[in-house]
């Protein structure tokens, strides 16, 4: 439906003919003030909004409450849903509807969601609960992930429900609940899409909005947490050659690990296409040792890590290889054996008191598959030709970091490309921010993809008209 879109160039579209009506939807402006004071309510909420849980259960609808308002003189005209599972969590869908109706195609915008990771206002020279303005910066827990995207996307609705642009497109924004935690389903995006709530979405883009640095983000890497325990033997340190030394064992074990990953699992010709900074990766990222004395040699030992895996590559076909790896392993240990750089009593069987260590591996959660985004679609090619005309850098990147749920979704058959306009050096960290100007050129890029692929749609068969008012 949208195939009429130029393959590069951007392209200005009139959204109003009408004389007294001249609008350029590309010409649009967020209105800065009001964004703001919508963003100090939305930050002031964010104690409960923070998503942790046992000790952390947000209340999205705390938020949904602020937007409901700001919204309520244009709900005749954009059409707002509010969606619950669980009592006080909900998901808000907006639709400003094209001329065609059910006939008309779609783009959306999805994934900016309503809560927020904790914030320690201990660590913070800034009070997280509170949106402090410094210049152009906007400072908060959630400025960047994700309520700065919820505050833009609610600026974007009202507009388009206050100069009521005739459009050949539907619009369709979903600002969800329970992006930051994934040990609890049924609340979110998962449960919309499950009931159905997100399948009219499939008839075009639908742009996430929760990435960072105004660029197109194409591509994102999978996530497993794995744990590797090394059983030995607790003895005195000083008879080493009566125990056997779990330390060492563990991180011999890792690095035997590691080495077979990177053997089988190499960069893909496919990560350079997609702008990936790194390849795919297994490490260590925390070690766990039962409290004894310095003169003990521990009998065990376990290190923690993740995996994290370019889309290329089938999680399920890593953790088969993990799992066999660590059998492999515990076949014949004495391979994995360093004495030339741990000494002669560095071992890590006893044959005389028929003892052998071995290694037990855990899988932690459950993984996360990352995304290549479709680089031929139409959504795409209007992203990347609007971040470009409005920032001068339309170059798209690819990280190994996770964005939970995309993957899911673009498996059932969504066009998922992924977008944000936050920073990503705080994205939750300590002082997290956004920048006013940032967010504001944001809402100008949404507001060009709307005109190009209204353009579009137009094209393939909906005609044009005057706009006016509906």
């Amino acid at each position: 439906r949208f195939e009429s879109l130029p393959t590069r160039t951007y392209t200005d579209i009139t959204m109003s003919s009408d004389d007294k009506q001249k609008l350029m939807l590309a010409d649009w402006e967020m209105d800065r003030e009001r964004y703001v004071k919508l963003m100090t309510a939305l930050i002031g909420e964010v104690k409960h909004l923070q998503n942790n849980p046992p000790k952390y259960v947000p209340k999205e609808d705390l938020a949904i409450a602020h937007i409901k308002a700001l919204l309520e003189p244009v709900k005749d005209v954009v059409k707002i849903e509010h969606v619950t599972y669980v009592e006080g969590r909900g998901n808000l869908i907006l639709t400003y509807e094209g001329k065609r109706g059910a006939e008309s195609p779609i783009m959306s915008f999805v994934g900016s969601h309503l809560d927020t990771v904790p914030a320690n206002p201990e660590n913070w020279t800034k009070d997280p609960f509170k949106l402090t303005r410094d210049g152009d910066k906007l400072y908060g827990r959630g400025t960047t992930d994700c309520l700065g995207h919820v505050g833009m996307i609610t600026e974007l609705f009202l507009q388009l429900g206050t100069h009521k642009p005739a459009l050949d497109v539907t619009v369709v924004a979903v600002l969800i609940a329970n992006e930051e935690n994934s040990s609890a389903l049924g609340v979110g995006v998962d449960k919309l899409e499950a009931d159905g709530k997100l399948a009219h979405l499939k008839r075009g883009p639908l742009f996430w909005v929760d990435c960072a640095d105004s660029r197109p983000c194409i591509g994102t890497g999978g996530v497993q947490g794995w744990q590797l325990t090394a059983v030995g033997k607790l003895f005195h340190s000083g008879l080493p050659h009566k125990a056997i030394n779990s330390i060492e064992m563990v991180m011999d074990a890792v690095a035997y690990v590691q080495r077979r990953f990177y053997e089988d699992y190499p960069p893909h010709d496919k990560e350079r296409e997609y702008n990936f900074d790194t390849p795919s990766t297994m490490k260590p990222t925390n070690v766990l040792c039962p409290e004894g004395s310095l003169n003990q040699i521990r009998g065990e030992a376990t290190v923690q890590g993740d995996i994290r895996l370019t889309p290329f590559y089938s999680m399920e076909a890593v953790k088969a290889s993990v799992e066999k790896y660590v059998a492999e392993l515990n076949a014949d240990v004495s391979q994995i054996e360093r004495p030339a750089e741990r000494g002669p009593c560095s071992k890590y069987a006893l044959p005389d008191e028929k003892l052998v260590g071995k290694v037990e591996l855990k899988w932690l959660g459950h993984y996360a598959e990352g995304i290549a985004c479709d680089i031929t679609s139409p959504g795409f090619r209007a992203m990347r030709a609007a971040v470009q005309h409005v920032t001068d850098n339309g170059e798209p990147f690819s990280l190994t970091g996770t964005l939970p749920l995309v993957r899911e979704l673009q498996t059932a058959g969504f066009d998922v490309q992924l977008v944000g306009f936050g920073r990503m050096s705080v994205y939750h960290g300590i002082d997290e921010y956004c920048v006013l100007g940032e967010m504001a050129n944001g809402f100008k890029v949404l507001c060009s993809v709307i005109g190009q692929l209204n353009a579009a749609a137009a094209a393939d068969g909906g005609g044009g008209g005057a706009a006016g008012a509906k």
